[in-house]
């Protein structure tokens, strides 16, 4: 695709190309992440990072990168880049003249007369990495020399050179394999045509990572280079190294990889690459289908990531209702905590109902769903009796009161120096309306489904009837013309923020019609932009509209005033309702700018949040879970109101 790729002056530009990022996952859970001119900036890029399950599935980076040096006539040419200090060696990028990233990542270089690519492959199903090198065109055969950097430490942290890494390599078929620390896995280096290696070990001290020192963090480490491998290559051959956590036959290499490419076919839409990203965002390990919240560093199968982000990654990508199951079945499994007891973010719980009632929507399949996951949903809210959590219960006016002091007790959970940036204690409007949601949709579905007389129905029912009580007069503030963000002891906390759109976008509302216009309008006017609905509006003294500086001064932006391409779906979806197929230019008008900043950031990939001010950069995870589902039930919802205006 045109968008995916570059051109040498923009290339060249150090200024330009560190900025832009390549990703590739798989379902193992592994991933390669670097620049797209192969210098890392960040701590969580390598070429091979993997999970590994006896240090409790995290993820570990094993290869960081790999440096290729080109000989012919007697004269070697440095393609490799690294970062020490302000210091670029070698300056590799110097050469390369095109990068495309469809169907994979590919680097061409052109040194003189010769023309050179790289192609970078994570295979799909397993933890491997390959690496294919062609001389595209040369005047004669040259020789080519690759010196892998080992790293062997958890993708959060750096490595310095030290006594207890065991250096000496294995010689396995066509390679050699390195374990340099007890309990990891032996990494397999190995060559798919004639070549050999030469073992030299040797540290590369103080490599600096770019990203990490503008950010203020720890920057610098030490790699672990155990030799070189040399090959010869004449015009039009290929070679593919590959590092890989088992032995494999090097014959069938060039083929294999080969055949993964041909699979992978070409993107031809923009929806073709939603979907190639929502594939890269789900893996299976253990017999467990989970969702990863973003790359490079955000976690797997974490509660409110995955609750949100399941429809968009499997209902509307188009993998059906079993990998929907799955990946639920498995949440609710591994998160009986939270879903039951106590979470910090006490309103992701109650999220699931919604998508639940997403589930059915899109399946119609109401009664099943219901029985499967109507006790779950059932137990959930029986969870925020009094004396049941902590952090959060029922209040006698059947609305639901979140404090813990010095806790974050929302989403919107960012610290600066171990102080909550928006500590939102009380009640919280998005927790209320999705428990007058979850209350709702129980009761009803247990009329519908439940026994003819059920407790549940009985006991719940005057709680439900509370809520729709109290809620418009507890959050609604006719003077301001929209909802309070939260209420305390000391009244309404009346920031302009996205949390009052539950109120309006879930199945079940409880607020008018006229509130939810207002409602609508008050988020149109001073939370919406072309990147996503803003944390707090623009008018608001506490507002920073650019997502900048060190760890505290991003903190401190992330909810007060970054844009959330999470937050257009459901707004998308209620305007859609609202106004019917008459909003489809809008909508379109709402979504294009991403497709448009599809070569910023992450390459071919959906960031978890832009900038507030415009241009609305792209900033956080290059590649994010909730970011994706969105746009992915967005292109639903379009395509769906298309088809009603024709």
């Amino acid at each position: 695709m045109p968008f995916l790729k570059f051109n040498k002056s923009e290339l060249v530009n150090l200024e330009y190309s560190l900025k832009r990022e390549i990703i590739e996952a798989n379902r193992t859970g592994a991933y390669c992440n670097t620049s797209i001119v192969t210098c890392n900036t960040r701590r969580y890029h390598g070429l091979l990072a993997v999970p590994i399950d006896s240090f409790g599935g995290g993820k570990y980076m094993l290869l960081s990168s790999v440096d290729e040096s080109l000989i012919m006539s007697g004269k070697q040419f440095n393609l490799g880049i690294h970062c020490y200090g302000d210091v670029y060696e070698p300056r590799g990028h110097k050469y390369i003249v095109d990068f495309d990233a469809d169907p994979v990542p590919e680097v061409v270089y052109k040194v003189g007369d010769i023309l050179f690519s790289k192609t970078i492959l994570l295979v799909p199903d397993n933890d491997q990495v390959l690496i294919k090198y062609t001389l595209l065109d040369a005047p004669q055969k040259a020789t080519l020399k690759l010196k892998p950097f080992l790293a062997f430490r958890n993708v959060h942290s750096l490595t310095s050179q030290n006594g207890e890494a065991k250096t000496e390599g294995t010689p396995v078929s066509d390679g050699m394999s390195y374990c340099l620390y007890p309990g990891f896995p032996r990494l397999h280096l190995q060559m798919s045509s004639k070549s050999s290696f030469k073992s030299s070990p040797y540290w590369y001290n103080g490599i600096t990572y770019s990203d990490e020192y503008r950010r203020g963090f720890d920057c610098r480490e030490d790699l672990f280079v155990p030799g070189e491998f040399t090959t010869e290559l004449k015009p039009g051959e290929s070679v593919v190294l590959s590092a890989s956590l088992t032995e494999i036959s090097a014959r069938g290499l060039k083929r294999r990889f080969d055949e993964i490419v041909r699979k992978k076919g070409n993107i031809t839409s923009y929806h073709d690459l939603l979907v190639h990203d929502a594939d890269m965002l789900k893996c299976v390990r253990g017999g467990k289908e989970k969702i990863t919240a973003g790359f490079s560093w955000l976690e797997t199968g974490l509660l409110r990531e995955t609750i949100v982000s399941l429809p968009g990654l499997t209902l509307y990508a188009g993998s059906g209702k079993a990998e929907f199951e799955k990946i639920l079945d498995t949440l609710i499994s591994d998160e009986q905590e939270r879903l039951f007891h106590r979470t910090t973010q006490v309103e992701s719980p109650l999220r699931l109902t919604d998508t639940i009632q997403q589930y059915i929507e899109f399946t119609g399949e109401e009664k099943r769903i219901w029985k499967k996951y109507g006790p779950t949903l059932k137990g959930i809210i029986e969870s925020y009796l009094p004396g049941r959590r902590k952090e959060i219960a029922m209040h006698p006016n059947g609305l639901l009161w979140a404090q813990m002091d010095w806790t974050a007790l929302s989403w919107m959970n960012t610290y600066v120096n171990g102080q909550p940036v928006n500590e939102r204690a009380g009640y919280q409007v998005e927790t209320n309306a999705m428990w007058y949601n979850a209350l709702c949709f129980a009761i009803d579905m247990e009329k519908k489904y439940g026994a003819a007389k059920s407790d549940f129905v009985q006991r719940w029912t005057p709680v439900r009837d509370l809520v729709l009580q109290n809620f418009q007069p507890t959050f609604w503030n006719a003077e301001a013309g929209y909802l309070a963000d939260y209420v305390d002891g000391n009244g309404q906390n009346l920031d302009v923020r996205p949390n009052q759109l539950f109120a309006v976008c879930l199945e079940y509302s409880p607020v008018e019609d006229e509130i939810k216009s207002e409602v609508v309008s008050v988020i149109t006017n001073e939370l919406l932009s072309r990147r996503g609905i803003r944390t707090l509006s623009p008018r608001n003294v506490k507002y920073k509209g650019v997502y900048e500086g060190s760890q505290p001064e991003r903190d401190m932006a992330y909810h007060n005033g970054c844009a959330f391409p999470a937050l257009l779906a459901p707004y998308i979806d209620i305007c859609f309702k609202m106004m019917g197929p008459s909003f489809y230019k809008r909508a379109g008008y709402l979504t294009e700018g991403f497709y448009e900043d599809i070569s910023k950031h992450g390459v071919g990939v959906f960031s978890e949040l832009y900038d507030g001010d415009p241009p609305h950069e792209p900033h956080g995870a290059i590649s994010s879970a909730e970011s994706t589902a969105a746009l992915l039930r967005i292109d639903y919802l379009m395509n769906k109101y298309k088809e009603e205006k024709k």
